[in-house]
């Protein structure tokens, strides 16, 4: 059998699976394993989240913050990552997270799982864009201030809303680039400093001590630690495009997975060669944008200004997966109508092939957010814990359903971790306790203040409303109705296939 036939075969399993959980096929299936992959590497993009958080990790903890820091975050990310890949092997939905809580938990988990979800959602947009817009207006030779900031941020917004509505295959070619960006801009940025900036002794990189707070050194390195913790965070987006992705149950798993790991390896790298090059640790520490002037001090003004543009692309394409993943999420969830207006959001653009509702709405509600926090730290903080949340109430519902016998190895997808599942849940599920208690302690109490309003809030919500309305995940018709469905939308679509070929 050919390459051609495999994928053909592949794609029908795939949309018959759809069908078991009652959903047409309408976004537009194309994305390989790379292409999860890439979408998931470049939400966590260590280029934006290591970077613009570098200055808050280095005035709390010092170097140490990277050294040391940044493996320990990462240990127990990799079991969150593991855990979900999992579940994202076993329930295949553009849903991911709210559809895998109703399965394990029923309807009321579903719904505020989702809501977590896209509360880290919008303000992981919000906090990512922001941070292109703390680069690219000094490097647009622009004063810094917070209108120049802000409408910076809103072009950069605009610019993503436009690509997600009209340019589907565009966009997916931009993922897979953003991919060989960051490992490339990485590996520049790492050569560079290598070759031309001073180095420190390899072991200042584990130096303790250094803070610019008045908090105690132990407790202003576990603040430090949100630094590593929001880089971490949107690989969850792998799960969002299962219904975009061919043999989803393997691949958007790796995804999840891989994104994680490779992100490790790569943003320590940068880490290090960044932190060892710095010449003035207190000028480092009391610049307006640390990073900018640890670049600057190794590289000077010009080499280093060009090193910063390619940090810059690359939170521009890490924005841009944001965006997706937070429109799948709300298309995914409004398609069962547990959103308000979910009549709008929850359709797909019968031209483009793009939920376009949900792409405007992620793209408004991140400019919102961004106004109300104001502060780059509030916003990490809040998206950083929503999203954990959300990520720990499936894995928390699944521990539950295995001790009742709910659950069992039947239920797992192809990508799973046998025996040591148990294990791998439960270590997952207490680092996320940890890190919603740490990251809501001061500075960051308007996190905590934000956080009981808005739970405050759904619970009301879900009381006087939606536990007599939503029934969670439903089914958009027979079988013969979504295949009428499907056929309507390749005929209508700019995006058709003939055979493999999508033209």
């Amino acid at each position: 059998m050919s390459t051609v036939q495999r994928e053909v075969e592949q794609l029908e399993r795939d949309r018959r699976e759809l069908h078991r959980y009652g959903y047409a096929q309408e976004l537009f299936r194309d994305m390989g394993g790379f292409s999860n992959f890439a979408i998931s590497f470049s939400i966590i993009s260590i280029l934006t989240g290591a970077v613009s958080l570098y200055g808050y990790g280095f005035t709390m903890g010092g170097p140490a913050v990277n050294g040391l820091g940044w493996p320990l975050v990462t240990f127990f990310t990799l079991f969150v990552a593991a855990a979900m890949a999992e579940l994202a092997s076993a329930i295949p939905t553009s849903g991911a997270i709210y559809h895998w809580s109703h399965v394990l938990g029923g309807r009321a988990w579903g719904w505020f799982a989702a809501w977590f979800n896209l509360v880290g959602q919008f303000t992981i947009t919000a906090g990512i864009d922001w941070s292109v817009s703390l680069f690219l207006t000094p490097l647009l030779g622009l004063e810094e201030t917070w209108g120049n900031f802000l409408a910076v941020y809103a072009v950069v917004l605009l610019s993503h809303g436009i690509l997600k509505h009209y340019g589907i295959r565009v966009v997916a070619r931009l993922n897979d680039l953003s991919a060989w960006w960051h490992m490339g801009g990485v590996a520049l940025l790492v050569g560079a400093l290598l070759i031309f900036a001073p180095k420190r002794d390899l072991s200042y990189l584990f130096e303790t001590g250094f803070t610019t707070t008045s908090y105690p050194y132990w407790w202003a390195f576990l603040l430090g630690l949100l630094q590593a913790q929001w880089t971490y965070t949107g690989y969850d987006a792998s799960a969002h495009v299962t219904e975009e992705t061919i043999n989803p149950r393997v691949r958007a798993a790796w995804g999840v997975y891989l994104a994680v790991a490779v992100s490790a390896f790569f943003g320590y790298v940068m880490l290090a060669a960044v932190t060892l090059a710095i010449r003035d640790p207190q000028a480092v520490a009391a610049a307006t944008n640390p990073y900018i002037t640890a670049i600057e001090q190794a590289l000077g003004g010009v080499f280093g200004r060009a090193m910063l543009w390619i940090v810059t692309i690359a939170m521009w394409f890490c924005g841009l997966s944001s965006v997706t993943a937070n429109s799948r999420m709300i298309f995914a969830f409004a398609r069962d109508r547990g959103l308000p207006g979910h009549r709008w959001l929850g359709t797909v653009s019968r031209r483009y092939r793009t939920p376009a509702a949900a792409v405007w709405l992620a793209v408004v509600v991140a400019f919102l957010f961004a106004v109300y926090a104001e502060a780059l730290p509030i916003i990490t903080s809040i998206s950083t814990i929503a999203l954990y949340v959300s990520y720990g109430i499936p894995m928390a519902l699944k521990l539950w359903a295995r001790a009742r016998g709910a659950w069992t190895s039947r239920n797992d997808g192809p990508w799973n971790l046998g025996p040591l599942s148990t294990l791998v849940n439960v270590l997952a599920i207490l680092w996320i306790l940890f890190i919603s208690v740490l990251f809501v302690a001061p500075p960051n109490e308007k996190t905590g203040y934000t956080f009981a309003v808005v739970l405050a809030a759904l619970v009301l919500y879900w009381v006087a409303v939606e536990r007599h309305r939503f029934e969670g995940p439903r089914r958009l018709g027979t079988e013969d109705e979504l295949e009428r469905i499907e056929r309507a939308l390749e005929q209508e679509s700019l995006w058709r296939r003939t055979g493999r070929v999508a033209t």
